[in-house]
């Protein structure tokens, strides 16, 4: 079935490649920073389910819903998401999700949207966000720790952002995974691109030249040490989503000024739930949300000497607005 086939019923099906003609970054961050200050508080986000499929190798099916009580957002959107983590030693993705967008005036079904590139546009989108207003105007450094499935799209995405980036360094823990990237990105690089693409062996090294240093691993140890960031450094961290995950030390959230996407990171974030329990910091301590810096609420970077962390786990609000703007401009260019 090709992008944007039409399914009984009037459903539009989108899948991964027409996802990312519909929410590149430079549409995607826009929409994101004029539309979450004005619908944020209109959509209704329960908490995620999840449900123990087979307890023996910890497979599990987990329901994001979300619905909107605003006219302007007339939609409502759940996410089904399957988590098989021994997929990987078989060379399978241990993550898959499906997106279902209906509308909230009748229950009608309009899209199924791939659930798995959804969260990949949209979480870096909200990292990018965040890097707008909490980044250096003058970042030349990115540096991106991990190469998973999210790396390439969180460096496209504070690249839109901080244009002036021209040297990317990746790391991982599996060189050969770092280097394959580096490749990929180097290949992509239009002619004529004036960034540099490298992959370093130990972080440590590099981690104090880093403008802008972006984490997404699945670590449950911290890989950034506050101590090494360099005045004047934002930290992204997107892997953690569960109080046993971690991927910076207390140091780096002492040293930083702290910004979450959305109230829940407050619980389920590693970094911060273990550093409120240790009393490293406090809930206090954490400036504010993505919406807060959006709306103008709050004030992000203050001097260039700063540091500031933004710590996401991402939520049902952003999938929603992913999906409405994805839906909405294929409906337009379909017409």
């Amino acid at each position: 079935m090709s992008a944007g086939a039409i399914i009984g019923g009037g459903c539009t099906f989108l899948d991964a490649h027409s996802l990312r003609s519909l929410l590149p970054p430079s549409s995607l961050i826009p929409h994101f920073l004029s539309s979450l200050p004005s619908h944020s508080a209109a959509v209704n986000s329960p908490f995620r389910q999840s449900f123990a499929i087979d307890p023996s190798n910890s497979s599990s099916l987990l329901l994001m819903p979300s619905w909107s009580s605003s006219p302007s957002l007339p939609y409502i959107g759940i996410k089904i998401v399957t988590s098989f983590p021994h997929n990987t030693s078989l060379g399978l993705p241990g993550i898959s999700a499906s997106y279902v967008l209906f509308s909230s005036s009748t229950g009608a079904s309009l899209a199924a949207i791939d659930g798995t590139e959804l969260t990949l546009l949209r979480t870096s989108a909200v990292s990018a966000l965040a890097a707008r207003f909490l980044a250096r105007d003058d970042a030349r450094v990115l540096i991106m720790v991990g190469a998973g499935a999210l790396a390439p799209y969180l460096i496209r995405a504070h690249r839109n952002v901080r244009p002036g980036i021209e040297r990317v360094i990746i790391w991982n823990r599996s060189v050969s995974k770092a280097r394959d990237l580096v490749k990929r990105l180097q290949e992509e690089e239009k002619e004529g691109g004036n960034v540099v693409f490298e992959h370093v062996e130990i972080l440590d090294n590099v981690i104090g030249i880093g403008d802008v240093v972006s984490c997404a691993t699945s670590s449950q140890d911290p890989i950034v040490k506050g101590g090494k960031l360099k005045p004047g450094a934002h930290l992204d961290l997107v892997g953690s989503f569960s109080p046993a995950m971690r991927e910076c030390d207390d140091e780096a959230l002492v040293r930083g000024r702290v910004f979450v996407d959305f109230e829940p990171a407050l619980a389920e974030a590693g970094e911060l739930v273990g550093a409120f329990e240790r009393g490293t910091i406090s809930r206090e301590d954490v400036i504010g949300t993505l919406v807060d810096l959006a709306g103008g609420m709050k004030v992000g970077r203050r001097s260039p000497e700063e540091i500031t962390v933004f710590k996401s786990v991402g939520t049902a609000v952003v999938d929603l607005l992913a999906g409405q703007l994805a839906y909405e401009t294929h409906i337009r260019g379909s017409h």
